[in-house]
């Protein structure tokens, strides 16, 4: 029996044994009867993209086929697109919602589909469970009733906002972008040329499968980055995941820079201009709160995944959201994560001031903070059983030091009496679990991930 379609943090991924077009045009009619059962968009239009992978256009035909043949008109981009630009059509366009085929940052192997509703944020557990209790064959409406597909244009019309925007002025300033061959090339580094930034690309050409890894922007991925930086004395690398909702940057002095420090110098270039409080993950960085306390602002933390996120940002009409993983979006743009708009916001701000200045300034402020994660094997269906047993396990004390309270909105967030904090969760994408440590120093966090492992490995 074929492996049953769970949608997870962001929608449905499996390996292409399970993900094939028979299953994929199964959820595309549960999306068509959730629109038109349950959103009240029967026959409205809906958006259609994918990413780079080689089987990603198939698979945005099929789900096309059903949407159409069930009354609804598409627009489908006319190449591979990042996920937030197609996010952003529903806004600019008005449309029922879209549909897109990406599984991100996962192997060639893989792929996936995700719903994005109408306001353009990642759909909320409500709205991917109903999509799920209504997976079936497809089932056509008659002829006279189908709607029609047309291939449009989605990234020039997001390059004209986003540089209204931003107004954005990057003569002289070097970029380095690493497409990962993904869907930012072509769009990410375009966009910085517009921009009148001085662009050196790196894997920006057509390879669906990646150059045979993940286009996963981890310091260990991106090596030649770090190294062309250096080489061209740049003044700002840059990279986009699969399907470029992502970013990783590097600076001339640290590197691959760790997302916790760009949030942090990011959130702390926007309070120059914009006041308002910031959304992060329960993974993220306290080094936020501390910034937000500096300006009178509040911090409102989330489970991680960016529909938490993005709601979040709604409820609290927040100046930013983000996550550790290097997803952010900022106030009047789309609530979903933007590694497109991102790159260009990060130009911005080393064009006025170089990160690694701003980001040694906030460090002398507000004290040394060091994060990192470790990754446990776990099948998925040992994923809650682990966390439940966990539960009853949880310590008083972790690496000699006491426990001050546990947060258990996303697995267990342990913070501890000298400020650090150790989270197990599992993963919503991966047969994993992700243990997470926060301190004040890299030998600390070492230890408190190796108290982590050691807490949740005999569990599994």
């Amino acid at each position: 029996m074929d492996e049953a379609i769970e949608f997870g943090t962001d929608g449905w991924r499996a390996e292409l044994s399970e993900f094939t077009s028979p299953r994929v045009s199964m959820v595309a009619q549960g999306i068509a009867d959730y629109l038109r059962e349950e959103a009240d968009h029967a026959g409205g239009t809906v958006a259609v993209g994918y990413d780079a992978r080689d089987t990603s256009p198939g698979f945005a035909a099929d789900v096309t086929e059903v949407l159409t043949t069930n009354g609804f008109d598409v627009t489908l981009s006319e190449r591979d697109c990042p996920t937030p630009v197609v996010a952003w059509t529903i806004q600019d366009r008005n449309l029922a919602g879209a549909v897109m085929i990406t599984a991100s940052h996962n192997p060639p192997r893989y792929n996936g589909i995700k719903f994005i509703p109408d306001d353009g944020a990642p759909a909320l557990p409500e709205v991917t469970e109903a999509i799920e209790s209504r997976l079936r064959e497809p089932e056509a409406l008659p002829a006279d009733e189908h709607g029609v597909y047309r291939e449009d244009d989605f990234v020039t019309p997001y390059f004209e906002d986003v540089l209204v925007m931003m107004d954005a002025h990057l003569t002289g300033i070097d970029v380095v972008y690493d497409g990962m061959h993904g869907s930012g090339r072509g769009v990410t580094d375009e966009l910085l040329e517009m921009a009148k930034a001085d662009v050196h690309r790196i894997r920006c050409d057509y390879n669906p499968t990646f150059g045979g890894s993940s286009p996963e922007p981890s310091a260990e991925n991106l090596e030649a980055l770090v190294e062309t930086v250096e080489e061209r004395d740049a003044d700002i690398g840059i990279a986009n995941d699969g399907d470029a909702d992502r970013l990783a940057v590097v600076t001339p002095e640290r590197g691959f820079l760790n997302e916790n420090l760009f949030f942090a110098a990011l959130y702390d270039y926007l309070l120059e201009y914009n006041d308002g409080p910031a959304i992060r993950s329960v993974s993220t960085t306290f080094l936020i709160d501390r910034i937000a306390d500096a300006h009178g602002e509040d911090v409102y933390e989330t489970p991680v995944g960016f529909k938490w996120v993005a709601q979040a940002m709604a409820e609290h009409d927040a100046l930013i959201g983000g996550e550790e993983s290097g997803g952010f979006s900022i106030r009047d743009h789309v609530r979903e994560k933007d590694g497109v708009l991102m790159a260009l916001l990060a130009a911005v701000m080393t064009a006025e001031r170089p990160i690694d200045d701003r980001i040694d300034d906030i460090l002398e402020t507000h004290g040394e903070v060091h994060q990192d994660r470790r990754s446990i094997e776990c099948p998925d269906d040992r994923k809650e059983p682990v966390v439940d047993e966990l539960e009853s396990q949880l310590p008083d004390t972790v690496a000699g030091v006491a426990v001050e309270r546990v947060n258990d909105a996303d697995g267990f967030k342990i913070l501890l009496a000298d400020g650090s904090w150790l989270l197990v969760r599992p993963s919503g994408t991966e047969p994993k679990l992700r243990v997470y440590a926060e301190a004040d120093s890299p030998d600390r966090i070492d230890t408190l991930l190796d108290a982590g492992v050691d807490l949740v490995e005999p569990l599994v």
